[in-house]
């Protein structure tokens, strides 16, 4: 069994800035997104009944986009959720456009999720 590291394979840390937006919550850290993304990878693997962490570098390309795009879009929602404050002049409108964000991601997670159930391994490896 690998050792256990804080760091995700899948999320980097700048893909996953793009997705949050500007106006996320600097107390949000690299090492709470790096956690949470940790945490989704093994959502994934299980989800998919394979190791995508371990088998990174042999996975199609295609999914290995699907695969950073749902753990960036979970992590953003995550970063989001931390503190809304920044995401408009006043308190109701900075939780209304931080939800529009939220539900915005959710869609795409949910889509992505579908798609991921109905692939099977030998997609995930190009066979």
């Amino acid at each position: 069994m690998a050792a256990y590291t804080n760091t995700t394979i899948i999320a980097d840390t700048t893909d996953v800035a793009g997705f949050m937006g500007k106006d996320v919550d600097a107390g949000y850290s690299v090492t709470m997104q790096d956690l949470l993304g940790v945490y989704i990878e093994g959502y994934l693997c299980n989800l998919v009944e394979y190791d995508i962490v371990t088998n990174w570098a042999s996975l199609n390309a295609i999914y290995k986009l699907m695969f950073s795009e749902y753990a960036c879009r979970s992590i953003a929602v995550a970063a989001i959720q931390y503190e809304m404050a920044g995401f408009g002049t006043d308190e109701d409108s900075a939780r209304i456009h931080g939800e529009d964000l939220i539900n915005i991601h959710l869609f795409r997670i949910n889509e992505i999720e579908r798609l991921l159930k109905m692939a099977s391994v030998q997609d995930f490896m190009s066979v």
